[in-house]
């Protein structure tokens, strides 16, 4: 699944080569509480990412799915192994595997599905 190599890409040390992972003419779509951020291009891509704050981030992926050309993921952000929110994103893939087009919305207010901590298995594991 191209969306689950896009988060892993994403939360490495060098988020940098998800740019490989995207068509020249990529769009996206990424709205965050209070902001979106959109472009047209791969280089508008990397422009968001020399903007993104270094951060010990990771993106769980609690739920996916595939039909044709769209691929869907949802799951909670951390930061340090600690809860700040949930995110639902779409992609549509492209005939060589890549990223074309990408939306996804994040909020630190909502829950779709509960989330267990993979340390312990305790609770929500949001605000410990």
């Amino acid at each position: 699944m191209a969306l689950r190599t896009y988060m892993a890409s994403m939360d490495s040390p060098h988020p940098e080569r998800t740019l490989d992972l995207l068509e020249p003419d990529f769009r996206f779509l990424i709205a965050l509480p209070g902001t979106e951020v959109t472009g047209e291009s791969r280089e508008d891509f990397a422009a968001y990412l020399a903007g993104r704050n270094p951060v010990d981030r990771a993106h769980e992926i609690l739920r996916h799915s595939r039909d044709g050309d769209v691929e869907t993921v949802y799951g909670v952000v951390t930061e340090r192994g600690r809860y700040t929110g949930s995110f639902l994103s779409a992609a549509v893939i492209s005939p060589a595997g890549l990223m074309a087009r990408y939306q996804s919305f994040f909020t630190t207010s909502f829950e779709l599905v509960d989330w267990v901590r993979q340390d312990d298995g305790q609770g929500d594991g949001s605000r410990a």
